[in-house]
């Protein structure tokens, strides 16, 4: 047998001190790994709510922001295309939104939580083009029975005044309505939830 002496103590405080050391080293290496599968700035960005200011947002007039990458129309409605809207939906293939894309608490006729304000995204469900908003009534292009609303004039599809699609046009769904709440009576959050 051998006539060395272990020493427990040095040999608790060698492991203990090995062990810490092979710690600070993995944690060292566990950071950057981690933090590298978080979104970086510009993804939160893109993905982040948008704030929007409809307090100067006057009876017939559109605003757009930018959410995500895509135009969001903001459109304040008259009282008359609010009984509009209510009254003209044998023309429409969707009229009650059963198959579009909303937040549940924009299932109504207007599409709307505020029923004077309108939000959509600006891209039409046939093929991604961008409609234009045509709020005359009856012009030369598009017939006598044209009230106003959205025409996308890459292939005609037509959507009414809460971005909902008439019937024998090619996009096959209404507008999408992006989730939004009210901050206040003026300012809506876009990509937040209700």
């Amino acid at each position: 047998m051998s006539d060395h002496v272990v020493d427990k103590r040095r040999r608790l405080f060698l492991t203990a001190s090995a062990t810490a050391v092979t710690g600070v080293g993995a944690a060292y290496v566990a950071v950057p790994f981690l933090a590298s599968m978080m979104p970086s700035d510009r993804a939160k960005a893109a993905g982040a709510p948008v704030e929007a200011d409809i307090s100067k947002l006057e009876e017939g007039q559109l605003i757009r922001v930018e959410w995500r990458g895509k135009p969001v129309w903001i459109l304040k409605r008259s009282n008359d295309v609010l009984a509009q809207i209510a009254a003209d939906t044998e023309k429409l293939r969707d009229p009650d939104s059963n198959e579009s894309e909303q937040p549940e608490s924009c299932k109504n006729v207007g599409r709307s939580i505020n029923p004077e304000v309108f939000l959509a995204v600006g891209i039409c469900t046939h093929l991604g083009c961008s409609p234009t908003f045509r709020p005359e009534v009856a012009p030369e292009d598009l017939g006598p029975d044209w009230k106003g609303g959205f025409f996308c004039p890459c292939h005609g599809s037509l959507f009414d005044y809460s971005g909902r699609v008439y019937s024998g046009v090619p996009a096959p769904l209404n507008l999408v309505v992006p989730p939004h709440k009210y901050l206040t009576d003026t300012r809506i959050l876009i990509g937040g939830q209700a």
